[in-house]
């Protein structure tokens, strides 16, 4: 039996409409903070009729990350125990026995098991057991009590209708906090009623020194920032606890991720259950990590730059040379380094040493085409096939390779005529690649060197002794040229990247 998931559940019921089951992977979404303030293990049940029967599923399982969870075995797709089976059905007929605890002994563990319905627009979708382990019970304190309070009252909001929130998270961030972090409880006002030993922590690190409890934490917080700090957006409904919403309060020394869990009861809003996260050295990571990148990314503009400085010194001793020859190999020496220049400068644009080879190629071809074509020569390139990402030590010898066939397609085999097709055919799998280089043009036969041979087999000529030393050298593969049909030239590049993912 393959991996069972609530979706494969969700796909068996023919009562569920899509909008119920976009409600309860809603719940699922965030039913882990509820699971861990109550410190308890959850199971959502719903119906599903199978050959004429009705049977209860355990569509999702979430077991608390603040308790040790009883619950071993992966539940999601069984069907639900006998002994849970009625007391199910009765919350699923509507039948209220919330008041009525229900214990029952596994094993050597007592378990209380909850039962509550979960209601969409006054229908009932399906049921969610919340099991507590009563041995995790027995030396309840203050956090704990608190916790447990605050986790029933968003668990009762499930069975109003009032959770999930009918609004997405608001400004959701990287780093989700999570009760272990730390919490605060508020009032409907956005007094501070309860404070988690580790939420203290974190507002000691923003430089809160008083007892929170009894003051507005939008007041205590505030405090906190000088006059030109960049405040969230977010911020002031959180610290009121009226929004379901992320947050962060960053001063100079230290940072605070916050998520706001509004709470309601019979549609009036009673308080909120905040979450607290210190991410300070997260943010100082991260920080660290954007400065480096934009090093590199400099360092490449740079380098860029230079190129076509050097670039633009070749085409002026070009331009003053009275030797055609001359004239001609430093404008391909100055064609060659505007090549390796683009490449840079596509490694300038992201913050990693690759680059999307496919748009750099294109650019770098694109250019090759207009340099060594004639202003009444109409040549077309086409792709088949990506290169995908590559990294930069395989892209500027591999966009050399390229150019040099590309230009060579256009002098050699366009030579006379006013149009032409190149295309790029590319198979990549892993490190391996495979390039073919095909055009329609007159064809190996006709093109000979100053010595009557011809350039491709002899390797007489510079562009050709560029791709063979590149494939060869760097690449450890092979290049061979051939007709290509009914004419033309074709070359078969087989090589193995180096630096490939």
């Amino acid at each position: 039996m393959g991996m069972t998931d609530f979706t494969s559940v969700f796909a068996r019921s023919a009562s569920l409409t899509n909008e119920d089951k976009g409600w309860l992977r809603r719940i699922l979404e965030d039913w882990q903070v509820i699971a861990d303030l109550s410190f308890a293990d959850l199971m959502l049940v719903i119906p599903i009729e199978e050959n004429n029967v009705a049977q209860l599923v355990i569509a999702a399982q979430c077991r608390s990350s603040t308790v040790v969870s009883r619950q071993v075995d992966d539940m999601v797709g069984r069907h639900l125990p006998a002994a849970l089976v009625p007391s199910v059905m009765d919350a699923l007929n509507g039948v209220g026995n919330g008041d009525v605890d229900h214990y029952r002994m596994v094993d050597t563990a007592t378990v209380c098991d909850d039962f509550l319905a979960v209601k969409r627009q006054d229908r009932i979708l399906g049921v969610i057991i919340r099991e507590t382990n009563m041995i995790m019970r027995l030396a309840n304190g203050h956090y704990e009590s608190e916790s447990i309070h605050v986790g029933r009252e968003l668990f009762d909001m499930i069975g109003e209708g009032t959770f999930p929130y009918t609004d997405d998270l608001m400004s959701k961030q990287r780093h989700d906090p999570r009760v272990s972090d730390g919490f605060l409880v508020l009032s409907a006002e956005g007094v501070v009623e309860y404070a988690a030993p580790n939420a203290v922590s974190c507002f000691r690190r923003l430089g809160v020194v008083t007892n929170v409890i009894g003051r507005y934490l939008s007041e205590f917080i505030t405090e906190q920032f000088r006059e030109n700090d960049k405040v969230p957006e977010s911020l002031p409904g959180v610290l009121a606890g009226k929004f379901f919403a992320d947050s962060e309060i960053t001063t100079p020394t230290a940072s605070i991720a916050l998520r706001c869990f509004p709470l309601f009861k019979k549609g009036e809003r009673t308080g909120a259950v905040i979450l607290c996260r210190d991410v300070t050295e997260v943010r100082r990571r991260e920080m660290e990590l954007e400065t480096k990148e934009a090093t590199i990314a400099e360092v490449h503009h740079r380098v860029k730059n230079n190129l076509q400085a050097v670039s633009s010194l070749l085409r002026l001793q070009s331009r003053r040379t009275k030797n055609e020859e001359v004239r001609k190999e430093l404008q391909e020496a100055q064609r060659r380094l505007e090549t390796i220049a683009v490449v840079h400068e596509g490694l300038s644009q992201t913050a990693d040493e690759v680059v999307d080879f496919d748009a750099v190629i294109s650019q770098i071809l694109r250019l090759a085409v207009e340099v060594a074509s004639t202003d009444e020569q109409e040549i077309k390139l086409s792709y088949l096939g990506q290169f995908g990402m590559m990294p930069a030590q395989d892209a500027t010898p591999l966009s050399l390779v390229l150019t040099e066939l590309v230009t060579n397609c256009v002098e050699h085999g366009f030579k006379n005529r006013k149009e032409g097709n190149i295309r790029i055919s590319v198979g990549r799998s892993g490190k391996s690649l495979n390039v073919v280089v095909e055009d329609d043009g007159n064809g190996l036969e006709t093109e000979v060197d100053d010595k009557g041979k011809n350039p491709r087999e002899s390797g007489s000529g510079l562009g050709t002794q560029i791709v063979n030393t590149f494939v060869t050298n760097d690449f450890g593969g092979t290049i061979r040229w051939s007709a290509n049909h009914p004419h033309g030239t074709r070359v078969d590049i087989s090589m193995k990247l180096r630096a490939a993912e």
